[in-house]
């Protein structure tokens, strides 16, 4: 199953993907947030699917963010292909280590990051120099958990989705080389376009690919990933209970702008493509933001 959200007749409602058709679940079914945490909103989504609602063109859906209600920080891992391990050695912020690790690296971000397949992405020279794009796959836990076997990870799985988790390197270093400020800037990861179940594709085996204003700079399957997804799962998860609804980055492969000759960073008006074979794309734009400008929120 393929499920998202999108605006429809000027409110967010669920849909769901067949084919090149979307089946918009009426007002009041369950949402993505509910269907991943509860089997009963499951239940009823499908029932709803069942009862008929209005089909339109999947191209045609103006999507939103598939998830908006998070548990916590958005848990990511670093170094998690072997080639952007090696392409970065010398250029990475704070750590640095020259043996490949034996255990996957783990950070977070800031929830406040996330942005819809389609939305702009903040960007602020003042705040940073050095914006970086990063093609991720993204697991949703649909059933928590804590110290879970690699062998029954994929059972905890709810879906997964595309996402870009766009970075800004001299942040990174400028707060001592830790990954939290250089990952958590707001608007600027995008996810989606819709959660696929497990079932739908072949996990250990999805393209990824990155195209900024139609080059290609980072092409890779999973395959190459230095720990799999039922390794990320087992070991973060060792003493650490995962929840339903948490989401879990899970690496990116090689040809980040920070580690090219000459390097590539983001500006204002560039065009993003973030593609994962079987789970769609993002296509996303910079724009001009003044994310450091003083804001009174709330």
């Amino acid at each position: 199953m393929r499920y998202g959200a999108a605006r429809h007749a000027g409110e967010r409602r669920t849909f769901l993907v067949e084919g090149e058709e979307a089946l918009v679940l009426p007002a009041g079914a369950p949402t993505p947030d509910d269907i991943v945490r509860d089997p009963a909103a499951r239940a009823a989504a499908a029932a709803a699917a069942a009862a008929g609602g209005e089909r339109v063109a999947a191209a045609d859906l103006d999507l939103l963010a598939p998830l908006t209600r998070f548990n916590r920080d958005v848990l990511c891992t670093g170094w998690n292909y072997w080639d952007h391990f090696e392409e970065s050695k010398g250029k990475r912020e704070g750590q640095d280590p020259e043996s490949r690790p034996e255990h996957p690296t783990f950070f977070t971000k800031g929830p406040l990051s996330v942005i819809g397949p389609r939305d702009p992405i903040a960007w602020d020279p003042d705040l940073s120099a050095k914006w970086d794009y990063e093609a991720e796959v993204a697991v949703v836990i649909g059933r928590g958990g804590r110290s879970i076997p690699e062998d029954r990870a994929m059972e905890h799985v709810a879906g997964l989705l595309v996402a870009n988790d766009v970075s800004q390197r001299d942040l990174q270093r400028a707060h001592g080389g830790q990954w939290l400020k250089g990952k958590s800037i707001d608007s600027s990861m995008p996810i989606g376009p819709w959660i696929t179940t497990p079932d739908e594709v072949d996990v250990a085996d999805l393209r990824i690919t990155f195209e900024l204003n139609g080059r290609e700079l980072q092409a890779a399957s999973t395959r190459q990933m230095a720990f799999t997804i039922g390794q990320i799962i087992a070991e973060l998860s060792w003493g650490m209970t995962l929840l339903p609804g948490d989401v879990i980055l899970t690496g990116t492969p090689s040809g980040i702008g920070n580690a090219r000759e000459p390097q590539i960073f983001l500006g204002a008006g560039d065009e993003l493509v973030t593609r994962v074979t079987g789970l769609g794309e993002l296509r996303n734009t910079v724009r001009a933001s003044s994310l450091s400008a003083y804001q009174v929120v709330g």
